[in-house]
């Protein structure tokens, strides 16, 4: 995205850091992925957050579509602060309410869009 800034939520850096240790990555390797991070805004947490993840929780569930717990807090992160998502992972983030999405996947077709019936049949 060019003049973009890009960031990450915390919750993904969190995930980003579980790579080296669970991976038994060298210290070369880690120390190159603390300098992509580096080079990245981190958007860290506040009660503001914490709200926009409980109502989008709320939401979702009430929709019968949850979402994993990181994915959400990622979503949340954007959703609090009007920012773009940017994912390859459309599945976990399409029914998140109020969420802008940017992603180059294709749509996932919901039940019934695909012209199947619906009855189990």
């Amino acid at each position: 995205m060019v003049g973009k800034t890009p960031a990450l939520s915390f919750v993904t850096v969190g995930e980003l850091l579980v790579w080296p240790k669970a991976r038994n990555w060298g210290p070369n390797k880690t120390a190159e992925l603390h300098k992509r991070i580096s080079l990245t805004g981190v958007i860290p947490y506040d009660m503001a957050l914490c709200e926009t993840y409980a109502d989008l929780k709320t939401k979702v569930e009430a929709r019968g579509s949850p979402v994993p717990t990181n994915d959400l807090w990622i979503a949340a992160t954007a959703v609090r602060h009007s920012l773009p998502l940017a994912t390859h992972n459309r599945r976990n983030f399409d029914d998140i309410p109020e969420l802008w999405l940017i992603c180059e996947a294709p749509a996932i077709p919901k039940k019934g869009q695909m012209g199947i019936e619906e009855s189990g049949a």
